[in-house]
Parts: C-alpha cells; structure tokens; sequence
C-alpha cells in the first residue's frame, strides 16, 4: 500500500515553518496515541504514520531529500515503521508535557533554575512644587540587597561549592506521574536551582546576597508630576546565580502648595479682593513661580472670574510649551466693621435699592427668575 504524502499526514502546507510543523505533530499525536485509544487498530496505525513523518519533516536534510524525491529517498529513515513505534513516538505523557513545557517555558528535561534576574525596587520621592517645575538634583538613601562579597554571590562558604541536588538530581525539576498526565513542577528541595550549599557561608547564610543601605544621586528633571517615575537602571537588588541586577524605579510625589494648584502644565490660584477693588477696578500684586506681577483688575469683577497668564505655568517635562497661570478672583466680604463704615455702606445699600437702578443686574434677573417658578406675579 502506498504510503500518504508526510505534509498531508500532518496538516500542513509544504512551505509550512519548522514550529508549525511540531504543533501539527502534537495535535495529530496526541488525538491518536495508544494511551487515549487502547485497543483501536486504526489509531495505532495513524500514531505512527504521524510518527513517521514528523521524523522526516523536522530534520532538515531528510525533509530536502523528501521534498526533491519523495518517500524513495527517505524509506527506512522512519522511526514509525512496522517494527513499531520507534524512538521519536514516546509516551502520551511525554507528549502531553512538552505542550506544557513549552507553554510554562520549562522544556522537557530542562526548567533548571539558571541565573535570574534581580527584583526591582520602588523608591517614593516627595518633592515641593517648585522642585517639580525647575528641576533638583536630591541624595537618596535605600535599603537593597547586593552580592555577598565573602562568597561572591555562591551563597557556599569560602572554598566550598554548591553541591547537586540529590532530589532533583540537578535538573531543578521534578515530575509527578497520575495515570497518563504528567506535570512537572519546581524542585521543592533545591529551589529550581539544581544545587544546594552543604556548607553556606557565615555572612548571608547561603542566600548569596546581603542587605546593604546605599545614597544614591536622583536628578530630577523640570516638568515632572506626582505619578512619573525616574529610572536608575543597575541600582535594584542582586541577582540570583549570577543573574542582572535589577532597576530602581523613583516614583514622584509632589507636595501640595499653600497657593498654586496645578493641573498639567497650568497653576491656578486664588486672588482675594475687596469690594471697592471688585467695583471700581484697581491694580494687584499677584503671585507666580518666578516672582511677582502686577494684574490689572477691571471695574465691575465679579466673584470667579478669571484671569490668565499666559506662560506662567508648567513646561511639560515631555517638550511642549509652558501652561498658564490662571487666578481666579474672590470678592472677600468685609468683616470688623465700625460704626463709621456699617453706616456707609447702609447708605450705599438704599442708594442701590432705588427703584429702577441697573447696579445689581443679576440680583435682578435672579428674582425675576424666582417670581416666575413660583408663578408670583406681583
């Protein structure tokens, strides 16, 4: 009988790349192996022609040779022949394991805990406003942990080494068998490591790293804002087994000022000002991040408006021009009165309250406004 073409076995195209070609030989393999068909003839018999090709398929001379010359020139190379399954077949839970190896990035045989990364660490930098907008340069002290330089990172005692783990026997990895699953899991004796120090060094009691408090120099750039963070790559702890160091990351946090909000690259503030100021207009001192400056205020203020500056605000540490300065007015009610003034402002009160005055338009439109929810026509 002859024999169906490896590509068409499988499911793929004949371009079809090399992972592509191990997926298709998983699904394939694992929907007919013995051990999820027992007893079935035509499962076995499609196990090992999907063997067979796989053999053919992944190895890239043999697959040149069957692409130029088709099964003739590879006949007796495969591992699926009638003698059996041969050596690629495996069992179903070795099948069943390299898809979860692959997924979890173990590896079948593999998973050995190598050199890893150090973790990194996050530092909480509160600094003023005006720090945030124009820059600083400020001195940090963190508490990390570094290589242990009495071991050099090993974690043995000094002219001693790490030893293979007896449990493991030195793959970092153990595997549980239940019927035909199997799942391998982190040796729970070494770590994943694959050693373990017979004799740990008297300074960091094998773990290879110390704690140590170190200052550190953090610039931080003009325009920054409570949330953004400064990186200082190398400045996190050490690495495991010989593994990077990792990063510090400088988180900022900026203190609330007693005058300016900020939101983005504007700044509000508040300007109080007296009633004869909000009615006749006048000239004030106001307040930026760079000094002092005159705001002209118009007769007729009224509470909330507000006045911009332009440039007064923030320039965005991400480039952009500056924001603005916005002050809003508040017309401040006068308090402590005397008897001299309470009897001028009754007398500017009856002035305003003459029949057919225009001083309080709003007042006016308010009432108006009242009368006729309430349907008042009087």
């Amino acid at each position: 009988m002859s024999k169906r073409d490896y590509y068409e076995v499988l499911g793929v195209a004949r371009d079809a790349a090399d992972t592509e070609i191990k997926k298709a030989y998983r699904r394939v393999a694992m929907k007919f192996h013995p051990d999820r068909n027992p007893g079935d003839k035509d499962s076995e018999d499609r196990f090992k022609e999907a063997n067979e090709a796989y053999e053919v398929l992944s190895d890239t001379q043999k697959r040149s040779a069957y692409d130029q010359f088709g099964h003739s020139a590879v006949d007796g190379s495969g591992g699926g022949g009638a003698g059996g399954f041969g050596a690629g077949s495996g069992s179903f839970s070795d099948i069943f394991g390299d898809v979860f190896g692959d997924i979890f990035g173990a590896g079948r045989g593999g998973g050995r805990g190598g050199p890893q990364r150090g973790s990194d660490l996050r530092y909480t930098l509160e600094i003023s406003l005006e720090e945030a907008v124009k820059g600083t340069t400020t001195k940090i002290r963190i508490p990390t942990m570094v290589h242990c330089d009495e071991c050099n990172g090993s974690g043995a005692k000094k002219g001693s080494q790490p030893v293979t783990c007896t449990t493991c026997s030195g793959s970092g990895q153990i595997r549980m068998q239940q019927g035909f699953f199997s799942v391998q899991q982190t040796c729970p004796n070494c770590r994943g490591k694959g050693k373990m120090i017979a004799d740990p060094c008297g300074k960091c009691y094998g773990r290879g790293v110390v704690e140590e408090t170190k200052t550190l120099s953090v610039k931080v750039p003009a325009g920054v804002d409570t949330g953004d963070r400064i990186r200082l790559s190398g400045e996190g702890e050490a690495g495991q087994d010989g593994g990077p160091v990792g990063d510090l990351y400088v988180q900022i946090s900026v203190r609330e000022h007693p005058i300016f909000e900020r939101d983005g690259k504007h700044l509000f503030c508040e300007v109080p000002i007296s009633f004869a100021d909000a009615a006749l207009g006048g000239e004030l001192e106001v307040p930026t991040l760079e000094g002092r400056v005159k705001l002209k205020i118009p007769p007729e203020t009224q509470t909330g408006k507000l006045f911009r500056l332009r440039g007064k605000g923030v320039s965005p540490v991400r480039g952009g021009g500056p924001g603005d300065l916005l002050c809003r007015v508040a017309v401040e009610t006068p308090v402590s009165l005397n008897k001299h003034q309470k009897d001028l402002l009754r007398e500017l009160q009856q002035s305003l309250e003459t029949p057919g005055n225009q001083n309080s338009p709003r007042k006016g439109s308010w009432f108006e406004g009242m009368k006729s929810f309430f349907g008042d026509s009087n």
